[in-house]
């Protein structure tokens, strides 16, 4: 879901436009082609390098597939359990990439219901197997699938053109993922591993924050430093339930917990809306 649109465009009035001789409409029309692309020139530097991050993470997550697709395959439940969720929050970091690609995106992801049945497959699908039939039999083609799709994915990724539009619209959706399924529990609904994705996705979209922060500052220092904020409340609450290297078990949390992570996020969520500024005209 998008919640917020970007645009760059100046409006001028009917009477700038029409009102001005064929030479003065032309050097108007120039002045608004450069202004609109100063923005982009500015942010060029910005997008190579969450270009890269990405990329970083998604080759990170091909490994931890493997390496938790071969545990499937030998049939050691115990193990792709403990593989699950930290291979997951490789793709929840970059989901803003990862999701350009809309027919790979079910394919890895999709939830129980997502799809039609006869066409669910991927994470979630594995993830059922393991903690609710706990048993990794029958499951070694499913888990084949998936190790083709990822690679398929980290083979397309190279084509994604990421724009500073891009990034704003995927930090805000990275966070409307977070208060839509991770919040509620209904993304990792076998194996209750949620915090590890709501982490991953917060961490991602802090990433775009970073990236974009000192184009930000510059437009407002206030929101710059209200989202940074913000984004420290939520570490502090996402560190109270940390388990070793991990998290606990989002049915573990109380529901003052989760109301409280809730709160956080939707606290968050407001100041980084506005992050769309950057690419405005000054």
């Amino acid at each position: 879901m998008k919640l917020l649109k970007v645009s760059g465009t100046l409006l001028l009035s009917s009477s700038l436009l029409f009102g001005c001789s064929n030479t003065e409409k032309t050097t108007t029309t120039e002045k608004v082609k450069e202004t609109k692309n100063q923005p982009s020139v500015a942010l060029e530097g910005v997008s190579k390098e969450y270009r890269e991050y990405a990329i970083g993470e998604i080759e990170e997550f091909v490994k931890a597939t493997e390496a938790f697709t071969t545990a499937v395959k030998n049939g050691e439940v115990e193990k792709a359990k403990q593989l699950y969720a930290p291979a997951r929050m490789h793709y929840e970091r970059a989901e803003p990439i990862a999701e350009v690609f809309g027919d790979l995106d079910p394919k890895i992801d999709a939830r129980e219901g997502d799809v039609p049945e006869a066409e669910w497959g991927g994470y979630h699908k594995l993830e059922k197997g393991l903690w609710i039939d706990n048993t990794t039999k029958g499951y070694e083609q499913i888990a084949d699938q998936l190790m083709k799709d990822v690679n398929l994915l980290r083979a397309k990724v190279d084509t994604v053109e990421v724009t500073p539009d891009l990034l704003i619209t995927g930090a805000v959706d990275l966070l409307n993922e977070v208060s839509t399924s991770k919040v509620t529990g209904e993304e990792d609904r076998y194996s209750h591993t949620d915090l590890y994705d709501f982490a991953a996705n917060v961490e991602g979209a802090e990433k775009i924050y970073q990236l974009l922060q000192p184009a930000l500052k510059e437009k407002n220092e206030e929101v710059s430093k209200e989202i940074q904020a913000r984004f420290d409340d939520v570490y502090a609450l996402l560190n109270q339930h940390k388990n070793g290297e991990g998290y606990k078990l989002y049915t573990e949390l109380t529901e003052a917990q989760v109301k409280e992570l809730s709160q956080a996020i939707d606290a968050l969520a407001e100041p980084l809306s506005q992050i769309g500024m950057v690419t405005e005209a000054s």
